[in-house]
């Protein structure tokens, strides 16, 4: 594993979950580390926590984006990995789904990375650095009543591979991680529902529904997300971009239409 010592990072969604265990990780190896997003009091303990910047802001908004960058360069001087990780909302059917709703999904998960990366860019291209958008699983398959989610976690590839193509002869990467179920807050929310639907009280029994039948059994914890998007943030992934690395303890390689035959089998 490199040094990243001196290395400047900077981290959308940064005040819990993935993006604080990602600000954790980057510091205990000697980075840099700048978390933003827009509640202060998880952004200050965790800027604590790593001895790092905490930049309130809502970098869906071109100004806000902009500034937090420039604060950024004010403080370290240079920018070298931009991990945009912030996402979230659409959890409805396209039917069900009204404007505003899809409007604020498209920005919270799409937008958001979109407009950071385009204020990232140019110091990236400076110090020749690397973009990490953090998707989902939903951006390769669809779940059930996810349209806003879905829509945006798929675009984030795009927008991923696009940041590639566009930038590589210049020296800046870009590749996409996407997780399948993890332990964070809005994992929990999730959970704690489905427990409910399934008639049982504990949310730790929603996850257990949840990944029944991904081969590994359990759900992510987020510092085993945060140490992939440090290998793609880093010298250690250098002839690596344009690539979506899945993290979802096998899901994806479950073929469920034969689900049945194995339920069947089992029963028996």
């Amino acid at each position: 594993m490199s040094t990243l010592e001196g290395t400047v990072v900077m981290i959308t969604g940064g005040g819990t979950g993935i993006g604080a265990a990602t600000a954790r990780l980057y510091a205990s190896s000697g980075a840099r580390v700048v978390v933003t997003g827009r509640r202060r009091d998880p952004l200050e303990k965790v800027a604590a926590e790593t001895g790092g910047l905490a930049v309130v802001s809502d970098v869906s908004e071109r100004e806000q984006a902009e500034a937090a960058v420039a604060t950024t360069l004010a403080e370290y001087g240079r920018l070298d990995v931009a991990v945009a990780n912030a996402g979230g909302q659409g959890l409805s059917s396209v039917t069900d789904t009204d404007d505003d709703e899809w409007a604020f999904a498209l920005q919270s998960n799409l937008t958001t990375a979109f407009v950071f990366a385009r204020a990232a860019v140019p110091a990236l291209l400076e110090s020749r650095g690397q973009i990490v958008i953090v998707s989902s699983l939903a951006g390769l398959f669809a779940g059930p009543n996810l349209a806003g989610y879905t829509v945006g976690k798929h675009a984030l590839i795009g927008l991923t591979r696009t940041l590639a193509r566009d930038y590589g002869p210049q020296g800046v990467r870009a590749n996409a991680v996407c997780p399948g179920w993890v332990h964070t807050p809005m994992a929990d929310d999730e959970m704690a529902k489905l427990a409910e639907l399934g008639g049982l009280t504990d949310p730790g029994d929603g996850y257990q529904m949840a990944t029944a039948e991904v081969p590994l059994r359990r759900a992510a914890e987020p510092e085993e997300i945060a140490t992939i998007i440090r290998f793609l943030g880093s010298p250690d992934s250098s002839y690596m971009t344009g690539s979506v690395l899945v993290a979802d303890g096998g899901a994806h390689v479950v073929d469920l239409p034969t689900l049945a035959f194995e339920r069947a089998a089992n029963s028996e």
